[in-house]
């Protein structure tokens, strides 16, 4: 909900422009921040100068602004400084005068911000440690400029909008676009824990924090499990305290009947002493709904509970709208019930929702962190047993009747002989079917097919020197991708839409630092995830919770694209307008549409869905769509950053 835009003016070697009257200044900063409120009308706090100017749209609690003596700073977001929520944008203007770039390391919280310096020419840029809140920039000749939305980005006349083919092929490959990268040629977004500092017409890109795991040494002395379980109930409900604001009177919480979600919901009864107010969405399809377990959460915490079923018909109403909030191509279709349930609280009054997000990336509740134990057990055997005498049988010519445990065992074989993290990748859409059949000769000829992979690999092989156990690697390649580019995103934009704010206590910085101390077998103990955590919670969720398997707000959206033929026309029309965009080859959205969606409704459903939201977001775009209508143009003159050796 809302947001910081702003930019500096080219100075010292950038390049040179004329100095701007105020009034325009102040209506280029305008422009750029009416993206930024268009659902909630949050007030704007701006601050322009001769270098520059800044602005953040939001409620008062959540914007931070600061002008003085050629200093500005502003603060999208409820950070803390040094431990206290007090003056923190003046605070920080203190401390930036003395300490420069590592100012960034004293602050807590979800923020975003921009200091504007015009007695040192300089700039900084930065993001929490988690990636709630985010921030892109562009520069050019004109200077730098910066946005927490694309959308706002895009509005200053200096900013350019020309649509990145490589981020297209990025987001049928992760079904998202992953930073640092984004939709558009010359535009950076900072990563979790990052920081951009310009001077002199130099940008220099750094870390400020990372996560970093603390795994105990083999026959060091471990805390018990119940001094461990004290702590974690303690920064527990010191993060859902700091989450409630001022006094949780407007705040709720997404409840989808799981562990973490749950979890909330019992501890804002005990911090407040009154009862949650949760909220849950169902579907009225096997296999989908989890209603009864979100129920059973609500029951046992004493919330007061509002649910909500969603329908094939709101699905499609509501799609053109989250294609419009979304600045980047984005596929994650359980962003429609995650925006249903946010409406709902926000028809009830509520103004904040507290989202489980992180539990399961901090504490190892997704089920591919056992999966992917269970095919490393694999590697571990003897090679003369696996190459002599396991894959001679299982993969010769098959004679006679087919063999079903066979065929799962060759299966199981295939996957893990592929490392890590190329096997995380094998139900991956566009790989099952293969580039050239799902994709236009000519748009693979304008990309690199190897960066998607890249991109997972760079970030995984980069803690391959720090002899982590496979789960926190898996951990921490799930904070970089599932977390900060997917589930953040998807919730903070769908509560964007209903115009509430949402906030996520277990990534406070005390919990993400207590996690990251435990050792691996308290995330996963053999094929058992999340241990620590489950038994850690066995008095405050009922059993039945606690044994339950994830499974969230997934929509049923293939089953649906053949019991509700409005959806399906919808969806198809909006395939057959993709075909003259050169992405996607006609041949493949005809056998989609067909043999591959009666063949397999939720897997290929995804596709479709994929293709659907591409077909939406290029239309709400104009801008975006004008660039692809143009060939990919090339963007204006950057100014590249370098990594800064302070970092």
């Amino acid at each position: 909900m809302s947001g910081l835009c702003g930019w500096l003016a080219a100075l010292g070697g950038v390049g040179t422009v004329g100095t701007a009257s105020d009034g325009v200044a102040s209506s280029a900063l305008a422009s750029m921040a009416a993206p930024l409120s268009r659902f909630d009308s949050a007030p704007l706090a701006a601050s322009v100068s001769e270098v520059g100017g800044v602005a953040v749209a939001a409620i008062g609690g959540s914007r931070h602004v600061y002008q003085q003596d050629g200093l500005q700073v502003a603060i999208w977001g409820r950070p803390e400084l040094d431990g206290s929520a007090d003056d923190v944008a003046s605070r920080l203007a203190s401390l930036w005068l003395s300490r420069g770039v590592a100012a960034c390391a004293s602050l807590s919280g979800p923020f975003c911000l921009a200091i504007l310096d015009a007695f040192s020419g300089s700039a900084l840029l930065a993001v929490d440690r988690a990636g709630i809140h985010p921030l892109s920039y562009a520069s050019n000749a004109q200077g730098l400029f910066f946005a927490s939305s694309h959308d706002a980005l895009l509005a200053h006349p200096s900013v350019r909008g020309a649509l990145d083919p490589q981020a297209l092929y990025h987001y049928l490959f992760f079904h998202m676009v992953p930073g640092p990268a984004t939709a558009y040629l010359g535009q950076q977004r900072l990563l979790p824990g990052e920081y951009l500092h310009v001077r002199g017409g130099k940008q220099c890109k750094g870390s400020y924090w990372q996560l970093a795991f603390h795994e105990p040494a083999a026959g060091r002395a471990r805390p018990s499990f119940a001094s461990n379980k004290q702590e974690f109930l303690r920064l527990l409900r010191q993060a859902v305290e700091s989450s409630l604001g001022a006094d949780g009177a407007d705040t709720g919480a997404f409840l989808s009947g799981g562990t973490d979600s749950s979890t909330l919901a019992a501890i804002i009864g005990q911090v407040t002493g009154r009862p949650a107010r949760t909220y849950s969405i169902g579907f009225d399809a096997p296999g989908y709904d989890e209603m009864a377990y979100a129920r059973l959460a609500a029951s046992h915490a004493g919330s007061i509970h509002h649910e909500r079923y969603v329908t094939p018909s709101d699905v499609l109403a509501a799609i053109p709208a989250m294609a419009a909030i979304f600045d980047q191509p984005f596929g994650n279709a359980s962003a429609i019930p995650a925006y249903y349930c946010a409406q709902m609280a926000r028809e009830d009054g509520v103004t904040r929702l507290l989202g489980g997000d992180g539990g399961d990336e901090l504490f190892g509740g997704n089920e591919r962190y056992a999966h992917q134990a269970l095919l490393s057990q694999y590697e571990r055997l003897p090679v003369m047993l696996r190459q002599a005498i396991i894959e001679p049988l299982l993969f010769r010519q098959q004679r006679g009747k087919p063999w079903r445990l066979a065929d799962k065992a060759r299966r199981y074989i295939e996957q893990a002989s592929l490392p890590l993290p190329a096997r995380l990748d094998s139900y991956n859409l566009l790989l099952r079917h293969g580039h050239r059949t799902v994709l236009e000769a000519g748009f693979i000829d304008t990309i690199d097919l190897g960066m998607a992979p890249g991109c997972v690999n760079g970030a995984y092989w980069e803690r391959q020197g720090q002899g982590l156990s496979q789960i926190n690697e898996l951990l921490a390649l799930d904070m970089r991708f599932t977390l900060a580019d997917n589930d953040l995103f998807k919730v903070r934009k769908a509560c964007e839409l209903a115009g509430v704010e949402a906030a996520f206590p277990f990534l406070h910085d005390a919990m993400v630092a207590f996690a990251a101390r435990l050792a691996p077998r308290d995330k996963l103990d053999g094929m058992r995830l999340r241990p620590f955590f489950k038994r850690a919670l066995a008095e405050i969720l009922p059993p039945a919770i606690v044994r339950k398997k994830k499974h969230g707000f997934g929509l049923p959206f293939g089953q649906w694209l053949h019991s509700h033929p409005p959806l399906r026309e919808f969806a198809f029309d909006n395939l057959t307008q993709l075909r003259g965009r050169g992405i996607v080859r006609p041949a493949f959205i005809d056998d989609l549409q067909g043999r591959l969606l009666a063949e397999h409704p939720a897997y290929h459903g995804t596709m479709v869905w994929l293709l659907l939201m591409l077909e939406q977001w290029l239309s709400q775009h104009p801008g975006a769509l004008g660039a692809l209508a143009g060939g990919f143009a090339a963007c204006a003159t950057e100014t590249p950053a370098v990594l800064d050796p302070t970092a």
